[in-house]
Parts: C-alpha cells; sequence; structure tokens
C-alpha cells in the first residue's frame, strides 16, 4: 500500500518538474487528464495481471471516453511518467515504458501488423517523445533519447540520440551533431525535398530542349 502511494504521489510531482503551468497539487489531481489516464491505468494493469481482463479493458476504454488518451491494460509504465496535454495519445499492449519519460499529444506507441507476442516499443527511461511522434514496432528507444515532433521511427534509437523525420532518423548521438538538433519547426520535408528535385529536372531538359534548338 505504501509502494502504491508512493507510486501516485509521484505521478503528481513529476507535473511540477515538467510543467512550469502547474499550480497546486489540487490543480494537477482534479484537471491534469495525463494524471487521470496513469492512475486508471495503474488499476487496470493491476486488473490484467490478475487475469481479470474484462474489468481491466473496461476501466481502459472509460479512462480512454474522459480523457482522450488510451492506454492497453497490458502496457507496462514506470515511475515519474508525465504526459503532456495527453488528447490522442495511444499505447499498446506490449508497450513497455520506463522511469522519467515525457509524452506529449498525439504520440503513437504501436505496432506494424498483426504479429504476436511482442509487438510494440521498449521505452527506456529519460526518453521525451514530442508531439504527434509515431514509433512502431517491436524495438528500443535508448534512454536519454528524444524523439522530434511528428516522427515516424521505426527501428531501433540507440541511448543519447536525437531522431527527427520520416522515417526518423538520428541526427545528434552522444552529443555529437550528425546533421541538425531538434528543433520542432525545421524537421525535414520530403514532399518539398522531392519537388526540389522535380523542379530541378524540369530545368535540365529545358536546357537540353533549348540546345537542340539551337543546333
Amino acid at each position: 500500500m505504501k509502494r502504491m502511494i508512493r507510486t501516485l504521489l509521484n505521478d503528481v510531482d513529476v507535473v511540477f518538474d515538467q510543467d512550469p503551468a502547474a499550480r497546486s497539487r489540487m490543480e494537477v489531481i482534479f484537471t491534469y487528464s495525463g494524471v487521470h489516464a496513469i492512475w486508471s491505468h495503474r488499476f487496470a494493469h493491476w486488473l490484467w495481471k490478475r487475469r481479470i481482463f474484462f474489468l481491466a479493458r473496461f476501466i481502459s476504454q472509460v479512462s480512454r471516453f474522459f480523457t482522450g488518451i488510451e492506454i492497453h491494460p497490458g502496457a507496462v509504465i514506470g515511475q515519474r511518467v508525465f504526459i503532456d496535454h495527453g488528447m490522442g495519445v495511444v499505447i499498446g499492449e506490449t508497450c513497455e515504458i520506463g522511469d522519467h519519460v515525457t509524452i506529449y499529444q498525439g504520440v503513437t506507441l504501436g505496432g506494424t501488423g498483426k504479429e504476436k507476442g511482442k509487438r510494440h516499443p521498449t521505452i527506456e527511461d529519460h526518453v521525451l517523445i514530442a508531439s504527434g511522434a509515431k514509433v512502431l514496432g517491436s524495438f528500443t528507444i535508448g534512454q536519454h533519447s528524444r524523439i522530434g515532433a511528428g516522427s515516424v521511427v521505426l527501428k531501433e534509437v540507440p541511448p543519447n540520440s536525437t531522431v527527427v523525420g520520416i522515417p526518423g532518423k538520428i541526427v545528434v548521438q552522444d552529443g555529437i551533431k550528425i546533421e541538425h538538433g531538434l528543433n520542432h519547426h525545421q524537421l525535414p520535408d520530403p514532399i518539398a525535398d522531392k519537388l526540389k528535385e522535380l523542379e530541378e529536372e524540369i530545368k535540365e531538359l529545358k536546357a537540353a530542349l533549348k540546345q537542340q534548338e539551337h543546333s
């Protein structure tokens, strides 16, 4: 019981570490949907481990209705996990989340198909996953890594890495800048890059046609 109370208090206290808008414990307890979703999940997961599957799923669906956050009761969530805003967050059944993880709205921690067994990602300690990111598949996001907003991650990420883009690419690892840092407003745009390629090809074709006309 003491351990459970300590866990619930940690779920509240981490909000003050991550969100400067938090003013009081009362405000966090009654108005933060991320806290409500995690608390509901902890109870649903307790039931799931005891094979009370229907009630566990029912609680998770009620929580989803009220918070907009869907966490499968089979998922494992560690200590001091902070879901900020949270609307649209989806966490799959075999997902494992470590301690001190921050997840923003619209994040999906999902699978890639109908495979059985472990099919969702493992998120190690001190990871940040920014708004709208999708982490899909059974692999590990290493500790102290950061996933940029809107990124789609389909393969393993080593510790101390920053990933951006579609598909996600490592741009910083162990403090060494590989491409560019985590700037949410400067994510790679593959459509724009392709249009630029086509524009260059058209220019080359026009130049070739002009040469043929003058020859």
